[in-house]
């Protein structure tokens, strides 16, 4: 069984085809698919599609960096909080920082992503952590609140080897998407040095489609092209990438 640890299913991209494209994943063997929440527009698409598919969805609490802004943003983590008190999530997602636009609410976004690794902590739940532009200033803040409690992945990693080795050492996992199959990206001698140990697999759709789909919607059903990526990069078989990521992904997220 694969699982693809975070896909956005429930966005515009998929209203033509959603059931189809689950069904599609069902049949690559994608059993269980995790769907982060982005903003207060997407808690009920997010939540309607996992009570559909209860079996096989599961559902984050988070913002996203991009949504966080000065006017909005108390009512939005308020939002957050309340939800989190209902109980039924695998994580606290997606959260983090994003600089690639712009820094003009960059401390907005650093208040917003501590508020959020706190209420993990409360609730004992991991983070899926958006990392754009802004790995230093992630990790400045992360390192400051982490502790044993604290733990969680980096979502679509877009680092180096450096910076791979220190979340490894402080206990996170590296989520790889369709990103490891574009030439050029830095990504594959990351995944080669670092083994499958330490991976989760994900697709980000409906974004960041795997070769021979780049420009593409994504989709689930396309986690086994990225974990074939990850075999031939490890120089193992299909089948023991496919063992440990989904062991990784089922230990980190509590799944069943």
């Amino acid at each position: 069984m694969f699982i693809d640890t975070h896909t956005h299913l429930y966005l515009p991209e998929f209203e033509a085809d959603r059931h189809e494209a689950i069904a599609r994943a069902l049949s690559e063997n994608v059993n269980l698919m995790l769907l982060p929440n982005i903003d207060n527009t997407s808690w009920e698409p997010m939540l309607g599609l996992c009570a559909q598919f209860p079996q096989h969805c599961f559902a984050m609490a988070g913002l996203h960096p991009t949504s966080v802004l000065p006017e909005t943003v108390e009512n939005e983590l308020e939002e957050v909080k309340n939800r989190l008190g209902n109980g039924g999530f695998v994580a606290i997602g997606e959260i983090g920082i994003d600089l690639y636009w712009d820094k003009t609410h960059q401390a907005v976004q650093e208040e917003a992503f501590r508020f959020q690794l706190l209420l993990a902590k409360k609730h004992k739940l991991p983070v899926a952590i958006h990392v754009r532009k802004s790995f230093d200033e992630v990790w400045h803040i992360l390192k400051q609140e982490s502790n044993t409690d604290l733990k969680g992945v980096f979502h679509c990693f877009p680092g180096n080897l450096f910076q791979a080795s220190q979340v490894i050492e402080a206990g996170f996992l590296l989520g790889i998407g369709g990103v490891v199959t574009f030439k050029n990206s830095g990504l594959q001698e990351v995944v080669a040095a670092v083994g499958p140990e330490h991976l989760i697999l994900e697709t980000d759709a409906p974004f960041l489609a795997p070769t021979p789909y780049r420009g593409k919607r994504n989709e689930p059903a396309y986690i086994p092209l990225i974990a074939g990526k990850i075999a031939e990069l490890c120089k193992i078989s299909l089948v023991e990438v496919e063992e440990i990521t989904t062991q990784n992904a089922v230990k980190l997220f509590g799944l069943k």
